[in-house]
């Protein structure tokens, strides 16, 4: 796999993380507050924003990987 591979990778990674940490959070935190009963603390929606981004790397990082495989054809031999 050459460079340019790898850039189209992080570029496509970086261009989803923050809509996928986006909707990470939002149905995190009305989970979170359905369950609860309550509205959530500034805390406790700053861990959640953490955790929806810490879900969200690896999850974007991996499809961006795996779409750009497909795309190049490398995964159809």
């Amino acid at each position: 796999m050459n460079p340019m591979y790898y850039f189209w990778v992080a570029l496509l990674a970086v261009l989803l993380f923050f809509p996928v940490s986006n909707i990470i959070w939002v149905t995190s935190v009305r989970r979170l507050q359905r369950k609860l009963d309550r509205e959530l603390t500034a805390e406790e929606l700053r861990g959640q924003k953490n955790r929806a981004r810490f879900i969200s790397l690896p999850l974007v990082t991996l499809f961006s990987w795996f779409f750009n495989l497909s795309i190049s054809g490398a995964a159809h031999g």
